[in-house]
């Protein structure tokens, strides 16, 4: 198994775990169970797999080579771990998904607290949340361009692109979850609990897929260079 491959299973892997986590935590058949810290623990574990599945893949994209030469550019030691690629949409891709991640922490860290106040919610729980949505998003959507230049016309229709899609989807579907989760000034509750639990379900799913897609385009990408090779 190559390198490219056995990333691509890791961070998959990672990532498959969070999204479980985050459907199991909005399924009505394990909240309305299982204890309430419980349910907020397993969302804050599912958050710390997003995290470091995220910050792999953010590294993996400042390891890749910038030239043909796949030794002539790598990144070295602290280039390796925190750098820039501003004219890289893979770069402003995972740089964006792995800051919502960690307001995602933030978020699901401050719900396992039982004594927070309605202000401290909002601003702790809601607030972050609302963000991470939006970076998750906003991060999606450069991950989709990046895969399909032609986005109005006819995208590449395949299993990258595919997966982008997924998490385009998933990434809306989490946005409309955190709407709902917004406080109502009259009664302090969000303002539609049912929409919370389905939009999460609907993203976790959505990534969980996509995230065990991985591999597969991992591997295809690896073949490619070899059939190109081999027509020469």
């Amino acid at each position: 198994m190559r390198g490219a491959t056995l990333s691509s299973w890791c961070i998959g892997g990672l990532f498959m775990v969070g999204a479980f986590c985050f459907a199991l935590g909005s399924l009505p058949a394990f909240f309305n169970l299982a204890d309430s810290a419980l349910v907020a623990w397993v969302f804050f574990g599912g958050s710390i797999f997003f995290t470091v599945a995220s910050y792999l893949q953010f590294r993996e994209c400042l390891a890749a080579p910038e030239t043909i030469d796949p030794a002539g550019s790598r990144k070295q030691g602290l280039r390796y771990l925190v750098g820039w690629r501003t004219r890289s949409l893979g770069w402003w891709a995972t740089a964006i998904q792995l800051a919502g991640t960690i307001l995602f922490n933030i978020s699901t860290f401050a719900a396992t607290r039982q004594d927070l106040a309605v202000d401290q919610e909002r601003k702790l729980i809601w607030a972050p949340d609302f963000w991470g949505s939006a970076c998750f998003l906003i991060a999606s959507v450069l991950a989709y361009v990046e895969v399909s230049p032609r986005i109005w016309r006819h995208p590449r229709r395949d299993l990258g692109w595919h997966i982008a899609l997924l998490n385009l989807v998933g990434s809306v579907a989490f946005g409309l979850a955190a709407i709902g989760a917004r406080y109502l000034p009259t009664t302090s509750e969000p303002a539609n609990i049912a929409l919370v639990n389905a939009g999460t379900f609907v993203g976790a799913v959505c990534f969980f897929v996509g995230a065990a897609l991985l591999p597969a385009e991992s591997a295809g990408s690896e073949r490619a260079p070899k059939v190109a090779s081999n027509m020469n």
